[in-house]
């Protein structure tokens, strides 16, 4: 098993956010991590990379216990895309160069500069390359961010809600960005996602979190209009559109 997450707790200042969160995750999966605002899915990512520190259980990755480990070992095994970043005034080549930093042991090298070359490329970015990051559309620039993380060569993928502000265009060239690096990196994603049918799209497991607790989690037959109504308190019909499953309220 890639991730192992054993009995995971978090508060803030006493205040109870996640409570007892097992979960365990296989390489090559994409784990869409679902609840309202307030239920504690980035809080969740935070303490998978160790940006929080829990108060209780274990993260493990690859049997290793990432709560031991060094900052830069996590950043070369977690490659991490926040919900909120700031305009950069670099170009979008050095933007992505900045996830080799855990590597980089004086300056970047031809290692460096090949694996950026590679990602901007595989990502569709290479024109853009020489372009100041402050100039983009809000869409480039989510995939100047998730080709950082890409970068950094991680075992796995953290998104915060990386289709949020953008158009429908835009979400579904990020998500099938995401499941394209993870069928050929043969890594694994945990995605935060608000809509429901972008995660049965491209998702084939399942976090449901209602009140910082696991309410249901699996595959995808664990999304049911009971457990939708249940985490998000709307009454839903759950169909199928040229293959795609989908949730109607």
């Amino acid at each position: 098993m890639m991730l192992t997450i054993a009995g995971v707790e978090f508060s803030y200042n006493s205040h109870p956010i996640l409570s007892n969160i097992h979960l365990e995750l296989d390489r090559g999966s994409i784990l869409a991590v679902l609840g309202v605002n307030g239920a504690g899915k980035s809080t969740f990512l935070k303490c998978i990379n160790r940006i929080l520190h829990v108060r209780k259980g274990s993260v493990g990755l690859h049997g290793e216990d990432v709560l031991r480990m060094k900052g830069e070992e996590i950043a070369r095994h977690m490659g991490y895309v926040p919900q909120r970043y700031g305009e950069e005034e670099l170009t979008v080549f050095d933007s992505v160069l900045l996830g080799r930093t855990p590597y980089v042991k004086w300056k970047a090298d031809e290692t460096d500069f090949t694996v950026v070359e590679t990602t901007l490329k595989q990502i569709g970015l290479e024109a853009l390359a020489m372009r100041p990051v402050s100039t983009l559309s809000g869409g480039e620039m989510q995939k100047v961010v998730l080709a950082r993380a890409l970068a950094q060569e991680p075992d796995l993928l953290l998104l915060d809600e990386p289709t949020s502000n953008l158009d429908l265009k835009n979400q579904l060239e990020v998500m099938d960005l995401v499941q394209t690096a993870v069928r050929k990196r043969g890594l694994s994603a945990i995605v935060c996602l608000h809509d429901i049918n972008l995660a049965l799209r491209y998702a084939d497991r399942f976090l449901m979190l209602r009140d910082g607790r696991v309410h249901t989690q699996g595959g995808r037959a664990a999304v049911t209009p009971e457990a939708i109504h249940q985490v998000y308190g709307v009454r839903v019909i759950l169909g199928e559109v040229q293959g795609y499953p989908i949730v109607v309220a």
